[in-house]
């Protein structure tokens, strides 16, 4: 869990620095700013989750968990208006649906279920794969497609028309 406000180095500062470790680690933005400039900076630099400090706790031990799995929690509150400034600012419906025709039909399956909101486990078990099988493809959906984390990703299956 990392506040965005802290003194001396601020969070995103601290995920622009953990974005350069070895073994980074997943990280859950928790803070009272809400900014979706902030919200997608954070996303871009590496965070798989984004919670208001409002959040109860039961589901801040739940979403530490969901992250130390791979997957990503977002404050329900953020969503509409994040997918909205993640959606203007990622490629328009054009350059989506190419940047997802360079994907094997697999990775594309993998990528439509991401968008989902499949976490790997559900994924593995949908496409009768293995949960490292699965994690493997993410990483090379992230790679190929320049996308930062599971929530671009979201993106880009939504923009590319793979969610229906």
């Amino acid at each position: 869990m990392l506040d965005l406000r802290m003194p001396g180095m601020d969070g995103l500062d601290t995920l622009r620095e953990l974005r350069r470790a070895h073994n980074r680690p997943a990280v859950v933005v928790l803070t009272t700013f809400h900014a979706d400039e902030a919200v997608a900076t954070a996303l871009n630099l590496g965070a798989t989750g984004f919670l208001l400090k409002h959040t109860d706790p039961d589901e801040l031990v739940r979403a530490v968990r969901v992250a130390a799995r791979g997957g990503s929690v977002l404050d329900p509150s953020l969503t509409k208006e994040l997918m909205g400034h993640l959606a203007t600012h990622h490629l328009d419906r054009i350059g989506a649906a190419a940047e997802v025709a360079r994907l094997s039909n697999r990775l594309r399956d993998v990528l439509r279920l991401i968008g989902a909101g499949r976490s790997n486990a559900e994924i593995a078990e949908d496409l009768r794969l293995s949960e490292s099988t699965v994690r493997g493809y993410v990483s090379e959906i992230l790679a190929a497609t320049g996308c930062a984390n599971r929530v671009t990703a979201a993106v880009l299956a939504q923009r590319a028309g793979l969610l229906g």
